[in-house]
């Protein structure tokens, strides 16, 4: 019998509650603060805390109303405990708390890095192999290998500095395109050149993949971006945009193939926020075709943080026969990939 599982996601601005019904998805809504945080240039805790609280409630009736099922009706629950923002965190972790008490049904804290990779297992029969994992967002940019995802998640490599969403972030603001990054910049590089400028590839010199084969870094390019930026007073805009993103897709991917190559694994996915880059998606595609790589993108309403990814790696950690969090779990800020089920 297939579990249905109700997940809840708060770790930064989305309010997020995502039914499943084993890896079929039944709903996925979602509450953004985001445009709270715009005038802001970033999110703001305090504010991202205070709208998952209003929030909430209503989501998770219009989740079940979507889903056409009962509280009742939802076997076991999941929500993310870690990493985030920790007073939005803890909205999440109180709220599913006190559903599992008040249902006396499981839950289980998760993993929100995990949950992004367990995300491309919804609505397809496709047996979970082990794969290599580009998880790319705001705030993590890491290679994963990937032997199973409720137990098994070796750390290959990951960013020194800034995160690739964060990079994005920063210079959409210098740019005066507006927040969050990601989607102005992609929207703006379309009419650009992505050949007008060679802005640098962090790590990847022969010097550096010796001690960083798969790490990544951001900062360098962020500087160069700016510092072209104060030295072209005419410069334009989309062919900026095109170019800074095709210096992060491209080194994204050259250590993610590179580390398929290596692992002898020949399963790709890439997931996070910034797997809704089109360029990134393109290009992924045209290098996997040529490498012989299957590729596994999430559809891009489910790369940004959302309660289906939360509720798809708690069934999946069911199906893996995994124990239930114990009472009283706590969120962790902090919390590492390696650390998958509270």
């Amino acid at each position: 019998m297939q579990p249905l599982v109700l997940g809840i996601e708060t770790s930064c601005d989305e309010t997020a509650v995502g039914i499943v019904h084993g890896r079929k998805l039944l709903a996925n809504v979602i509450s953004s603060s985001v445009d709270l945080h715009a005038r802001f240039g970033g999110v703001v805790p305090e504010i991202a805390s205070r709208a998952h609280l209003e929030a909430i409630q209503q989501v998770i009736a219009q989740a079940l109303k979507e889903a056409n099922v009962r509280l009742s009706d939802i076997d076991a629950l999941a929500v993310t405990a870690g990493p985030g923002l920790i007073g939005a965190l803890l909205v999440g972790v109180s709220s599913a708390s006190g559903l599992a008490l008040g249902l006396n049904k499981p839950l289980y804290g998760v993993n929100h890095l995990s949950a992004h990779i367990a995300v491309d297992a919804l609505d397809n029969d496709e047996k979970i192999q082990p794969s290599i994992a580009l998880l790319v967002s705001g705030g993590h940019t890491s290679i994963l290998q990937v032997n199973n995802l409720a137990s098994d998640v070796v750390v290959k490599g990951a960013t020194i500095d800034d995160a690739a969403g964060e990079a994005f972030d920063k210079i959409a603001r210098i740019m005066g395109l507006g927040f969050p990054g990601g989607p102005v910049i992609d929207q703006a590089a379309k009419s650009g050149n992505q050949d007008a400028i060679n802005f640098p590839r962090g790590l990847t010199h022969a010097n550096d993949l010796v001690t960083h084969q798969y790490d990544f870094s951001f900062s360098g390019l962020k500087t160069a971006v700016s510092r072209y930026l104060q030295q072209t007073p005419n410069y334009k805009k989309a062919d900026v945009a095109a170019s800074f993103q095709e210096a992060v897709v491209d080194v994204l991917l050259q250590k993610s193939i590179a580390a398929c190559k290596e692992s002898g694994i020949e399963n790709l996915v890439i997931a996070g926020g910034v797997a809704a880059n089109s360029r990134l998606r393109e290009l992924a595609q045209e290098r996997c075709t040529k490498t012989k790589i299957r590729l596994r993108i999430p559809p891009a309403l489910l790369c940004t943080d959302n309660g289906a990814m939360v509720a798809a790696l708690g069934s999946l950690a069911i199906s893996e026969a995994v124990a239930p969090s114990k009472t009283g779990i706590s969120a962790d800020s902090a919390a590492q990939i390696t650390q998958l089920i509270w």
